[in-house]
């Protein structure tokens, strides 16, 4: 029989895997709102240019501030627009995260420490005001959507001078901003912001899963011993996780065995962080749970032991093959079944990305298939 933390530390690689994928969605959705603007955007520079009557002697900032205006106003309802899909976005998952850990613990708990130690929860308001009035990388998300409206026009506003400049027309320097639809518009100088704004909603999405595990953890430290952290590693994964991947820490994130600081925690100590952390339970005997309060398996499963290592490989091969099919989809979890094909030949997680509502049904059926509950 499995122990509660080692099934445990599998569910929550596992909500990170399909987090991910939700965060690359969002991202998406962020930025077709951002594009949805560009052709308005480029038209109304066009014609603000050939309108001007501009003395390349006499061009000044003032001037180009005034020129742009009606950019300036569209570059704004852009990046609003963006932003408040966003922050709906993250208003929806403070819900569902809300929800997932006390689901995943009333699953994996014996019912004779539920009844000992009954589960608090934590609210969506609660963690939704902690996740928009707590910097992430030093900003605000507010501070960041005004950041972005303030780089796109500073790189619209470079174009345009360095288009005059060049003797440009202004429907070749409106090209250069928006970029070449036979190269999908990623040749143009908004291409640099659409990939910030990609960095930003995938980090804000971390900030908010993190701050949720936190406030779980924080709600529940009777029955919790410490946490761990699991890194991702791959060729992306950065130094500050490689040397903190399983090194555990308190509740508090202070060093257990080991001097290397928590800082901001896995999924908030850099942009675009993969890394998260499972929680440790205690063990029946920390719990004061009596000897014959639990038959000799359900004391074994409640051993607060820390889980051994493993690593994605391991792990997913480990794993039923229902959660195969989502990790990898139906073609390659044939590859990998009926082909004789290693998993680490085809995997990637580039490009793919769930809906909250996929997510919220990935997670059901894991609690009803693994026979949790």
């Amino acid at each position: 029989m499995r122990s509660v933390n080692e099934r445990l530390m599998d569910e929550l690689i596992a909500h990170s895997l399909f987090s991910g994928r939700y965060s690359t969605g969002v991202a998406r959705r962020m930025i077709k709102a951002l594009n949805e603007f560009d052709a308005e955007l480029t038209a109304s520079l066009i014609v603000a240019l050939d309108d001007a009557s501009i003395d390349i002697n006499s061009f000044t900032a003032r001037r180009l501030e005034s020129l742009l205006s009606s950019v300036r106003s569209i570059n704004k309802r852009a990046v609003d627009g963006a932003f408040s899909l966003l922050t709906e976005e993250m208003r929806a998952h403070a819900l569902y995260e809300a929800g997932y850990y006390p689901s995943l613990f009333d699953s994996l708990l014996p019912d004779v420490v539920l009844r000992k130690y009954p589960l608090m929860s934590i609210t969506e308001e609660m963690l939704f005001s902690s996740v928009m009035s707590r910097p992430f990388q030093g900003k605000l998300l507010s501070e960041w959507a005004d950041g972005l409206e303030s780089d796109r026009m500073t790189r619209i506003n470079n174009a345009v001078r360095n288009g005059y400049l060049n003797g440009d027309s202004a429907v070749e320097i409106g090209r250069k901003i928006r970029g070449h639809a036979n190269q999908g518009y990623k040749d143009g100088v908004l291409q640099l912001s659409r990939a910030n704004a990609t960095t930003i909603a995938k980090t804000a999405i971390s900030h908010l899963q993190a701050t949720a595990r936190d406030q779980f953890a924080d709600a529940n430290k009777d029955i919790l011993d410490s946490k761990q952290w699991l890194s991702t590693l791959d060729n992306k994964t950065s130094h500050d996780c490689i040397i903190r991947d399983r090194l555990r820490y308190t509740l508090e994130g202070k060093p257990i065995g080991h001097k290397v600081p928590y800082l901001q925690g896995p999924g908030k100590i850099h942009f675009n962080c993969r890394s998260t952390e499972t929680l440790v339970t205690k063990s029946w005997r920390e719990l004061g749970i009596d000897l014959d309060e639990m038959d000799a398996g359900t004391r074994a499963s409640m051993d607060g032991q820390v889980p051994a290592d493993t690593n994605f490989l391991d792990w997913i091969q480990r794993q039923p093959e229902w959660r195969q099919r989502q990790v990898f989809g139906e073609t390659r979890f044939r590859l990998m079944k009926e082909g004789g094909m290693n998993p680490s030949e085809f995997y990637t997680d580039k490009g793919e990305f769930i809906s909250l509502e996929q997510l919220r049904e990935i997670d059901k059926q894991a609690f009803r298939e693994a026979g949790y509950s």
